[in-house]
């Protein structure tokens, strides 16, 4: 979940923990979109601002302690070249979970790696996931299919199908985590982030999962999980992982238990 300082989310974190106590949540995890230099700065805080959201997610985990468990967290966009700048940004902060993001719909993204190929530029993007994963900088990819909703009438899985095998058995190989998505269900093509095919083989690679809203408004803590996690049970996935202290725990799916929101 998100904060204002990203320019296009709305809402403070103890309104996001109103929602989440309502939904029978026992905490929460901020992770807003890192601060870096010329890369899609409209939808970002500042390098300035960072001490802001470390200040502002510490304060509202003082005031909800004891009802809902606010952790600070970040959603670090992810482009070779920028390891250096993420390890040190990384440092600045006790994070509890870190998500690697690849955000292929950025000016800055397209200007450099689209060369008028939509196919080409689709693998270059999961190239980028497995990269993402193999600098260990993150816990979770998120969103790992992203790049479908770019262009919807160019998104074609089947050509595509080997070389994302071969981007999933890089990415088992660093036991990062991946994401499912709910927030996938409003975009372009209505499917959650990973769409089916891509869960089914994660879980043959026995690659974590863990779920999220994407949440940029408080209404949206939880949205869509019962739908989520029905879609893991059905591909085969027994568990769902959250992190703590950047450690992994796994919590089995027939313990989580939702409560409805009016």
């Amino acid at each position: 979940m998100h904060t204002p300082l990203c320019q296009h989310a709305r809402g403070l974190p103890q309104e996001y923990a109103a929602v989440a106590e309502k939904r029978g949540l026992k905490g929460i995890i901020v992770t807003c979109h890192n601060p870096v230099e010329n890369w899609g700065p409209n939808i970002r805080m500042t390098i300035q601002q960072f001490e802001e959201y470390i200040d502002m997610v510490d304060l509202a985990r003082r005031e909800w302690e004891g009802r809902i468990d606010i952790r600070l967290g970040l959603e670090s966009d992810y482009a070779p070249g920028m390891e250096s700048w993420l390890e040190d940004l990384h440092d600045r902060a006790e994070l509890h979970h870190v998500l690697g993001s690849v955000h292929p719909h950025l000016v800055e993204y397209q200007d450099r790696y689209f060369t008028g190929n939509m196919r080409d530029f689709q693998k270059t993007y999961f190239h980028h996931l497995a990269l993402a994963a193999e600098t260990g900088l993150f816990d979770t990819l998120a969103h790992p299919d992203l790049v479908k909703n770019v262009s919807p009438n160019h998104w074609d899985l089947e050509p595509l199908k080997d070389h994302i095998l071969s981007v999933l058995d890089r990415i088992a190989k660093t036991e990062t985590a991946m994401e499912l998505n709910t927030s996938g269900l409003y975009k372009s093509i209505p499917e959650m982030n990973p769409g089916f095919f891509l869960l089914e083989e994660m879980k043959k690679r026995q690659i974590p999962v863990v779920i999220g809203a994407d949440a940029h408004d408080p209404t949206r803590v939880g949205d869509q999980f019962e739908e989520g996690l029905k879609i893991l049970a059905q591909v085969g996935y027994q568990n769902v992982s959250i992190f703590l202290n950047r450690q992994r725990k796994d919590i089995k799916l027939d313990q989580i238990h939702l409560n409805s929101v009016a």
